[in-house]
């Protein structure tokens, strides 16, 4: 894909250099990375989900989560487009019921392929329209834990420009909102890759408190520079985080 797709290979590029992330090592893994998570989907989807979890060797920060939990809140899980976020969701749902809300895919052959791989036992898919946003209000409002891909360009009127890694990008404002609500607790995380597919090791971190002044927006978007920062070879460098939705005012109008 790198080779032969300019588009991707310039955002792979364009990305990694305004991240200060350009070095060839990190790019070369990166270009990896992506090609081990295409590969890994039809495993992760399709293999007996006990032996899919099974694949999760090492957990941290979960013990945070239950104990918010039993504190009465509701979970909020922001997974970003970084390692394994397929099999982040699965391991969650075997510690609770998660309700996780997701973009369906432009080829809609893919998408009962994808519920049906993803749709496993305590998780549960629902459209990133009206009303899945609706199921996920829900869901907090009994307590339950929700997640999302919080990096993923929302459509228009679904978010507002914010920085990320020094340039504007169009950031969903249902997660900055959910996260800043006093009944949330809000946890980044990710699933790292082992080397030499030896499985993967699951981080959980608490979603930091903003800064003086700071944005909604701008807060979820720090704490997610943050979480790469921890990895930023296994982030999905190649992916369009700073295209302007169709409809949506371009950046230079917005402000």
């Amino acid at each position: 894909m790198y080779g032969m797709s300019p588009t991707y290979r310039r955002h792979l590029r364009e990305n990694l250099a305004a991240a200060r992330y350009d070095e060839a090592r990190v790019r070369r893994a990166a270009i990896a990375a992506a090609g081990q998570m295409l590969m890994e989907a039809p495993a992760l989807w399709f293999r007996p989900h006990r032996d899919v979890v099974a694949l999760v060797k090492d957990v941290q920060g979960i013990d945070a989560v239950f104990a918010a939990q039993k504190a009465g809140k509701a979970i909020l899980f922001l997974t970003p487009h970084m390692g394994s976020f397929e099999i982040a969701a699965q391991y969650g749902a075997t510690q609770f019921p998660l309700t996780v809300l997701y973009r369906r895919p432009k080829a809609g052959w893919l998408d009962p392929l994808m519920r049906e791989g993803r749709g496993r036992a305590g998780l549960r898919l629902v459209p990133a329209n009206f009303s899945g946003v609706r199921e996920i209000f829900t869901a907090i409002k009994r307590g339950a834990a929700v997640g999302f891909l919080p990096d993923q360009v929302p459509g228009v009127g679904e978010g507002e420009w914010s920085e990320f890694f020094g340039r504007p990008a169009y950031t969903m404002t249902l997660a900055a909102k959910l996260a800043g609500r006093d009944d949330v607790a809000c946890f980044l995380a990710f699933a790292k890759r082992l080397p030499r597919g030896a499985g993967y090791a699951l981080r959980i971190r608490p979603l930091g408190d903003a800064r003086i002044g700071e944005k909604a927006t701008r807060r979820l978007n720090r704490a997610l520079e943050e979480l790469v920062a921890e990895c930023p070879e296994q982030y999905l460098w190649g992916y369009n985080r700073y295209k302007t939705p169709a409809g949506a005012k371009p950046y230079s109008a917005a402000v």
